[in-house]
């Protein structure tokens, strides 16, 4: 340490070292407040001779009162997710094929075969056998009386709803039967598996894997989510602030920005594996949805690349300077220089953006300090 008897160096000169140190500082913020905490600890440490006064030329900032928030903004890729391939399961061929962006709802035909419509119930078990005798019961029951039911027709008194599934009813066939005219099939009260497709919920057709004249057991086509979301790839170790429900700005290619909503989280971690499997590649990350709060603002884009601003923390009518303006004291913590070269004790809150939050007795809105950045 340089003996004070002995130091000849003017304290504006040293002051000013001490700034450029942590002008450094203020570069690291810009990525995230956890990383600008840390370059500036480490400074922290340093044993900071006190400054007799501020340098002429020295530049000076406000202390600014308002809202700080701590954001990342990372890429994006806008389009319809969640594709699956439907597969036909009933003998005969393919006769009618959909349009690639058609709609898939509940209760309607997907496509023919043998001029027969196969049509979309919602579920999560498909039908897998030819429900004809009344008394079974299972899974793929509880499925075709949760759909009749949500089409409005009266299934009557559920039977056993045990872990064997509901019962298959003369009351539930008759039901059957009824939507069966309805909707233009043979009116037989028995459903075969080739007859219906069991999707998750609302679709999209994808693309057509079949031709006409095909054999109905093979690829069909495929459908994928009805609402266009955009899915972002996140380090794993900044993922944890993302929660379903967070509210995000979503950056068009043409430079219009709209609001959408964190809609999933993944909890399976990709990467981070064996450089040679180029399957998990690269570091731990995981996949975020993201749902535009308006589906008419992506309405003419099937895909682009966009980009996602997250919000981790917003501090409400804080007072914040420049991180360089910050200087590291001998004995600890931070201070701001005035112009006149002295010295007033801060205590320091969110880092975001190169700006950070400060308090303390004298610090107020409009207050010059002096700076590095």
């Amino acid at each position: 340490m340089t003996d004070p008897a002995t130091d000849t160096e003017p304290a504006p000169r040293r002051a000013n070292r001490r700034r450029l140190v942590l002008a450094a500082a203020a570069l690291v913020t810009a990525t995230g407040a956890g990383a600008g905490a840390l370059a500036l600890s480490a400074h922290g440490e340093a044993k900071a001779e006190r400054p007799g006064s501020a340098a002429p030329s020295a530049a000076l900032a406000t202390v600014v009162r308002g809202d700080l928030s701590d954001s990342r903004t990372l890429a994006g890729t806008l389009g319809f997710a969640g594709q699956r391939t439907v597969r036909g399961t009933g003998k005969g061929v393919v006769t009618q094929l959909p349009e690639p962006g058609a709609g898939v709802t509940r209760g309607n035909p997907l496509y023919r075969v043998d001029d027969r419509p196969v049509m979309v119930f919602f579920g999560d078990t498909p039908v897998f056998r030819t429900l004809v005798k009344p008394g079974v019961s299972g899974r793929d029951v509880t499925v075709l009386a949760d759909n009749l039911q949500a089409l409005g027709y009266d299934i009557g008194a559920r039977g056993r709803t045990s872990g064997r599934g509901t019962e298959f009813t003369p009351s539930l066939a008759a039901a059957l039967k009824r939507w069966q005219r309805d909707t233009g099939q043979q009116q037989t009260g028995t459903l075969d598996p080739g007859r219906v497709v069991v999707l998750p919920g609302e679709a999209r057709v994808g693309d057509v894997k079949a031709q006409l004249g095909d054999p109905a057991t093979g690829d069909v086509l495929t459908v994928t989510s009805a609402a266009k979301t955009v899915g972002v790839k996140v380090d794993a170790a900044d993922a944890t602030p993302i929660r379903v429900g967070d509210e995000v700005s979503i950056a068009l290619p043409s430079a219009k920005t709209i609001p959408g909503k964190v809609t999933a989280v993944s909890h399976t971690v990709q990467g981070g594996g064996d450089e040679q499997d180029e399957e998990v590649t690269g570091p731990p990350s995981l996949r975020v949805t993201v749902t535009p709060a308006h589906g008419a603002d992506v309405k003419r884009l099937d895909s682009a690349s966009v980009r996602v601003t997250f919000t981790a923390e917003t501090r409400k009518n804080v007072l914040s300077v420049p991180v360089g303006a910050l200087l590291a004291l001998r004995e600890g913590g931070y201070a701001l220089q005035h112009r006149d070269g002295g010295l007033l004790a801060v205590d320091t809150g969110l880092f975001a953006k190169g700006m950070v939050e400060v308090s303390g007795k004298g610090v107020r809105e409009g207050l010059r300090v002096v700076t590095t950045s």
